[in-house]
């Protein structure tokens, strides 16, 4: 199915240095963003008390995080989620006081500034909890990115499927140093989103690494970066067509889905723009750089040998 039929092919691989060179530095950016600043793990991971308080008028959040902090909590985290009259409130783990405890003494607090303060959830996470988090997330990115480096290893030649793990390697850093830079919460939902993006991403540079292939045995007198070009071009209206839809949904649930679904969201957004600018921006090219050749993907064909004369 197409909605157009471009007729020209455009010359992505004329720019294919420049496109490259800006993925490398993006790369090393967020790179030294998670070297330098690291992750802003959420309770989900580092253990404590999230709250979320909803009020009849607008609070100020900074007269509220001063209240809490008069409780004895060294690193009180006071935002506003999904209007002004809701309050997200994370508290670390107190060794002293129960997760019910602390809830409590927090809503005794804020009853005193403002008593239509009411508690609409509250959510407790052991540290013991977040530390096998951590690990088991670790171990399921590793796992994953495992079965896909097996799988392209399997399907296609060599050079695509290094250059396809360069470019899912590549999505997965640029999603974790936006999270890094900005101090977004990485909670499990985000994980979640990180390992879905790696199974989006590494299907669209199969797509497009499918078409590259068929076009070395359509294409016998053309460039290899004509080839790629024509790969790209021929298959825009497709991805148009997919990640504008997947797009469209995971739009709504960044605007209406709340907080418990907005990182997650903002996660595969980020994912779903980068995955499309790896695939055709950073795969691609580097199936070039790499020196892949028709000879690499079409096997010549054996002439019959003549029979010998006795």
């Amino acid at each position: 199915m197409e909605f157009f039929r471009i007729k020209r092919d455009i010359p992505f691989m004329r720019h294919a240095l420049v496109f490259n060179v800006i993925s490398l530095i993006t790369f090393l950016l967020a790179i030294v963003s998670l070297a330098t600043k690291g992750l802003h793990y959420g309770v989900d991971f580092t253990g404590g008390t999230v709250m979320e308080v909803n009020y009849d008028e607008p609070p100020e959040l900074a007269r509220i995080r001063e209240t809490v902090a008069g409780l004895g909590f060294a690193d009180v985290a006071v935002q506003n989620f999904g209007s002004a009259r809701d309050v997200m409130i994370r508290l670390p783990v107190r060794e002293d006081m129960s997760g019910a405890k602390v809830s409590e003494s927090v809503m005794q607090a804020l009853h005193k500034i403002d008593k239509t303060a009411e508690l609409r959830r509250v959510d407790f996470v052991g540290p013991q909890v977040g530390k096998e988090l951590v690990e088991n997330g670790a171990l399921a990115l590793l796992f994953v990115s495992i079965g896909i480096v097996l799988y392209l290893w399997m399907r296609f030649e060599w050079k695509f499927g290094l250059a396809a793990i360069i470019a899912n390697l590549h999505d997965v850093v640029i999603i974790l140093g936006f999270f890094s830079f900005f101090q977004w919460e990485f909670s499990l939902p985000v994980l979640a989103a990180v390992l879905a993006v790696l199974g989006y991403s590494v299907n669209e540079s199969v797509v497009v690494f499918d078409r590259i292939r068929e076009n070395f045995r359509k294409m016998r007198r053309a460039s290899v970066p004509q080839i790629i070009d024509n790969a790209i071009t021929r298959t825009m209206s497709r991805t148009i067509i997919t990640h504008g839809s997947t797009q469209m949904m995971v739009t709504s649930m960044l605007i209406f889905g709340g907080e418990t679904l907005h990182y997650f969201a903002l996660a595969l957004t980020i994912g779903i723009c980068f995955g499309i600018y790896s695939s055709v921006l950073v795969a691609s090219p580097l199936v070039m750089w790499f020196g892949i050749r028709r000879e690499d993907l079409v096997k010549a064909e054996k002439k019959p040998q003549p029979d010998a004369v006795v």
